[in-house]
């Protein structure tokens, strides 16, 4: 599965919101996969200073990402097919 970052800018977003919001994402996901739609949340990260949340995702194509963002009620501004690369990855 492809790998996608959700960028969401979130004015008044605080770090207490972030477990509901990824929770949200979480249960989501799962159950689209129950559905027969695979896909994952994997994490997200939150910078407050700039009142964005990035959350990570795996799919299968970014319309995938797009509905289970939207069954999750999570706003998001854009949607961006990532790589990644670990510490642990790299020789």
């Amino acid at each position: 599965m492809a790998r996608y970052m959700v960028e969401r800018h979130l004015p008044g977003f605080t770090s207490e919101n972030l477990q509901g919001a990824a929770r949200a994402a979480r249960d989501t996901t799962s159950a689209m996969s129950r559905e027969g739609t695979p896909v994952r949340y994997l994490r997200s990260t939150f910078v407050p200073s700039e009142a964005k949340v990035f959350c990570l995702f795996e799919g299968a194509s970014v319309d995938v990402i797009r509905e289970a963002n939207e069954r999750a009620k999570l706003p998001f501004t854009r949607i961006h097919e990532a790589e990644f690369v670990t510490a642990e990855e790299v020789g």
